[in-house]
């Protein structure tokens, strides 16, 4: 079970590679408490919940107390991201799960214009690459995870070997004392085989000699007889 579980994370480990780049970001309109916003989106392999976490904590260690959560719907007001732009720009921002993973979708208020493709290019690169810099961190993350994973599954499926090795040792130990008791059960019933034959000898003497004393008995009886036959012709 264990070695399976190696080898299934060893095949998703070596399949990351294949879609660890795939974040891609679009423009995606949202209906946020019923008010329709253009934002921007970025899309992940990737679980919901891990994502989530990791976004509010980006959000949160660096705004702190600006950061709002309302249901699910993050607002950041008056920031400045300087990655984005130098003036205080307002966010509204939303995770969702989406059938092939995670989506991270945000809308800027810039101040003078809602962040959009077209309408501020310049602006909506550098979200861009906000977004992917943090979807390239989440996959880094998953990846030091499953590493994390698949080395400690090794070490369990090392530890198994080395468990199953010392039972076979085990066994073997147990088949040498058969191996030798089986000889002492042997050698034991060679013993009591030539005790019972002795026995048997003794038995047989034993019958020879009653019948002696048998015979001695009646021998005796004999003489005995005659001597008080001669006793009673004495005149």
């Amino acid at each position: 079970m264990k070695r399976s579980l190696l080898i299934v994370l060893l095949v998703c480990l070596a399949s990351l590679g294949s879609y660890a780049q795939k974040s891609p970001v679009n423009e995606e309109d949202k209906s946020i408490n019923n008010i329709p916003r253009k934002g921007q989106q970025v899309s992940m392999q990737l679980d919901s919940r891990r994502v989530e976490t990791a976004w509010l904590k980006q959000l949160g260690d660096k705004f702190g107390s600006k950061l709002k959560n309302n249901k699910g719907v993050l607002t950041l007001d008056g920031v400045v991201i300087d990655e984005i732009a130098p003036n205080p720009i307002r966010v509204i921002s939303k995770v969702d799960a989406s059938p092939t993973g995670t989506t991270v979708w945000w809308s800027i208020d810039l101040g003078n214009a809602y962040l959009a493709k077209d309408a501020t290019p310049v602006q909506w690169k550098s979200a861009e690459k906000y977004l992917k810099d943090f979807a390239r961190m989440m996959y880094r993350e998953d990846l030091v995870s499953q590493i994390a994973e698949a080395e400690r599954a090794l070490v369990a499926s090392q530890n198994n070997n080395i468990a199953v090795i010392e039972k076979q040792n085990s066994i073997k130990k147990d088949v040498d004392k058969n191996k030798v008791r089986k000889v002492e059960i042997q050698q034991q019933l060679a013993t009591n085989a030539a005790e019972l034959q002795q026995l048997n000898n003794l038995i047989d003497l034993n019958l020879k000699e009653q019948e002696a004393s048998r015979g001695d008995i009646v021998n005796m009886r004999i003489a005995l007889e005659a001597v008080k036959d001669r006793m009673n012709k004495i005149e």
